[in-house]
This record gives C-alpha cells, structure tokens and sequence, in this order.
C-alpha cells in the first residue's frame, strides 16, 4: 500500500505564496506524483493541487487528517501549535530549513532586552518540540546540516541508538534543498518593461526577488543603485515584495528604512520600485524581462546558515547576479560563476559590478551553461531524493521507543530535585543516571 503523506504548512498557500509556503507546494507537487498527498493549508486558497490534494486545517480538521496519515511533514510552530501531532504514533518529518530563532535574534535587535529574551525563551521551546519528537529532519545544505547535527546533539538525539543504526546519521537528517521546476519560465506577457509607466521597453532592470527582511540589506543596493544611474540613467530598481502574504508576519523594520533611503536620495517611484508581492505562477516573466537580479545582507549569524531561496529562481530564469558572500548560495554563483560576489556593505563593490553586468549584452549568454549545471543540481525531483527515499519506507527514528539513554537533562533534575528537597525523586534521578552510565539496566 502506497504510504500516505500529509504535509502541514503554517505559511500562507495561495497565489501570493512565501518560501515556507513555497517549499511545502512543491514538495507536495513532486510526492505526489508517487504516493497520495495532502496539503493542509491555513486559509481559504484560489489555488487548487497539482496531483496532490489541498484542505484547509483548523485543530479538528487536522486531528482527523493526521489518524489517516502514515506520513506527516511539518515546520516551524506546528509542534507547538497543534500538539497532537506529536502524539500521533506515525513517522514524523522536521522540515528544520528555515533556522527562525536566528533570523529572529536579528529582526528583533532594536528591541529591549527582555522582550529579546522572551522571544528567544519562546523559539527555543518551539526547537525542542520539533528536535526531540521528530523521526527524520531536513535542511537546506550541507552547511545547515552541520549547525542541525549539533543542536541534536546537544538534545541527546545523537546516541548509540541513532548512531548505530546509521553511523553517517544521514537517516537521522539529510539535505533537503530548495528545488526548481523541470520546465523553463514563461514570458506569457509583458510585466514590467513597456507596461510599467517609468520602465521603459529599453530600460536595464534589475530585480531583488522575494521579500525585504530585517537580515537583508537593500540600504546598500539602493545606494550603488544611486551611483550607477549617473553613468546608467535607463538603470531601473524593482522590488518583488514587501507586503509578506501571510498577516501573521510581522512587518520588517528594514522596508521601511529601505523606503526612507529611496525618498531621501530621490529614487523612489523613479528608479527605484517597491512591489506588494509578486504572484507566484507569474514571477518566471518578471526573472525573464530582468537584466541582473540582486541580493544582498548583513553581517551576522544568520547569514552563515541561510539559503537564501529565490536566488534559485535567478538560476531557474538564468538571471545573472550579484550576492553578498557568505552563504550557501553565493558559493554556489561563484562555483558556476553565474554572476559576482561583493563583501557586506561594499556600495562601490556592487555598484561596479551591477555596471559590469549591465553592461555586457552578453551577460546572460556567457553563463548559460553554468546556470543549466546549476539548475541540474537544484531540479526538485533531485533535491527531494531523501524524502522520497523516506516516504517510500518510514520509519520511527532508532531511538523513539523501547529503551533510552537518560537525557542530557537528567543532572540538571538532579540538581533541580535536591533544591526542592524532593529526597525520593533525588534517589530516583540519580539512580537511573548511575544504572545508565555503569551500563546497567534502564528504566
């Protein structure tokens, strides 16, 4: 029998759709091309499932889906959320390739201290839920695998248990990229170029797809945008989205500060464009028209696990870029070389290379075979190998039954116990610990 999946997204699934919405669409899309596939959304949708079943979720609805799973994929505060699905005895899948807590500790870097710690307190029982209950995890990279293997250790999911049954642990977690669909991008109509008032047919676009986020950096694009318009002045600036599709997300901080900078120097609504959000089915046209397409970030934490999604979409359109270095997939531009790679916060750096690329009419043509490598390594089918290869075969995770190792937390209750004077707990505590480390038995 044909393994059942259900995918719960917590994200918005609807025309105007964001990467956590995204990645559960189209994992639904190439599972079901296999096995049968439910996607539980959270709102009313236009859109209807391409091979796979789509059904809005409240609890109850949701409780009944999960009883006819034997699969189930989730992410972000699901665990939390809807805590039966913790409980429901069939294999669950952590989709672990947004790391939040690190994006959050940027977002909210204004705010006061407490309010810091509250929201870090609140993300870390959020990670626990997912880190200690779920049977298989993803992650976007190789790079993101190493941070996840270590925060499984540090929650005793790395054990002789898990370790024994797979010494790479690659049953454990295992890359689960961003994909990109088989079939090109469709120019089905003119977007921007001749049909926008100020982008004229003839004007060099450059694009900044997906979303303007606290840890991004649109300051400096706007500023080399400032300079090369002085050499460029057919140059035009066009943000894809800075109204998240999803209510719930908060508004960032950076859009605001991004809309300041281009009303200050006087770009705005000239050479400078800021977007509600894109449609999804339609963003293959705006890629097409686009001359480079850009992305930029800060310095700090989060840019070092990061994958920054809809710089695939510029490998799927073989859009040229220009990406800050360090991460994920500014190494990959560099090792297809399907652009340039600036420092942080380097206005004359990217201002020289967007001229660079704007320059060359050749720009997309010199790099077509790297993007077709790229876009060879990145197709969807390829990149959702270890979730196929797990649907077909789900398992519990080697140690989410029968006997255990004591958690890491087991001292810490010790501790915890003698502060109480709870003595009969202190003996038990301490007692279990001892049989465990003198490889007795286990309680």
């Amino acid at each position: 029998m044909s393994t059942r999946v259900l995918i719960v997204s917590h994200d918005v699934v609807d025309r105007h759709m964001a990467g956590p919405a995204i990645r559960c669409w189209e994992m639904a899309r190439a599972l079901g091309r296999e096995f049968p596939v439910t996607l539980a959304v959270p709102n009313p949708t236009q859109i209807q499932g391409d091979g796979f079943t789509v059904v809005r979720y409240d609890g109850a609805t949701l409780r009944r889906l999960a009883t006819q799973a034997d699969l189930i994929v989730v992410s972000g505060f699901l665990l939390v959320l809807y805590p039966f699905l913790k409980e429901t005895g069939v294999p669950l899948v952590v989709d672990l390739y947004d790391p939040f807590h690190l994006e959050n500790l940027q977002a909210l870097a204004d705010e006061a201290l407490a309010e810091r710690l509250r929201d870090h307190e609140g993300l870390l029982r959020v990670l626990h839920d997912q880190v200690t209950v779920g049977d298989f995890f993803l992650c976007a990279s190789e790079r993101q695998r190493d941070f996840w293997l270590g925060v499984l250790s540090a929650w005793n999911r790395i054990n002789p248990y898990t370790t024994t049954d797979d010494a790479t642990l690659r049953r454990l977690i295992d890359v689960v990229p961003f994909g990109l669909p088989v079939d090109p991008p469709q120019r089905l109509r003119p977007v921007l170029k001749g049909v926008h008032p100020q982008i004229a047919a003839d004007d060099r676009l450059v694009l900044w797809g997906g979303g303007i986020y606290d840890w991004l950096d649109p300051l400096t694009a706007i500023r080399a945008v400032d300079q090369v318009i002085r050499v460029l002045p057919n140059l035009r600036f066009f943000f894809m989205g800075i109204r998240h599709p999803n209510p719930l997300v908060r508004p960032m901080r950076m859009v605001d500060r991004a809309r300041r900078l281009s009303d200050e120097l006087g770009l705005t609504d000239r050479v400078v464009f800021f977007n509600d959000w894109v449609p999804y089915e339609e963003r293959g046209a705006y890629l097409l028209e686009a001359d480079v397409g850009l992305s930029l970030h800060l310095e700090h934490l989060e840019t070092r696990f990061a994958f920054r999604t809809r710089l695939l979409d510029c490998i799927w359109a073989g859009l040229p870029m220009v990406v800050t270095r360090g991460d994920a997939l500014a190494d990959v531009v560099e090792q297809y070389g399907l652009g340039t790679t600036v420092g942080i916060g380097d206005v004359d750096g990217v201002a020289a290379a967007l001229r660079v690329l704007l320059e060359d009419p050749q720009a997309r043509q010199r790099r077509l075979e790297g993007f077709r490598a790229a876009a060879e390594a990145f197709r969807w089918e390829e990149a959702l190998r270890p979730l196929v290869a797990f649907a077909r075969a789900p398992h519990h995770a080697a140690d989410s039954g029968g006997e255990k190792p004591p958690s890491h937390s087991t001292v810490g209750k010790v501790r915890a116990a003698w502060r109480r004077g709870g003595l009969c707990q202190l003996a038990r505590e301490t007692a279990q610990y001892f049989r465990w480390r003198l490889g007795g038995s286990r309680e």
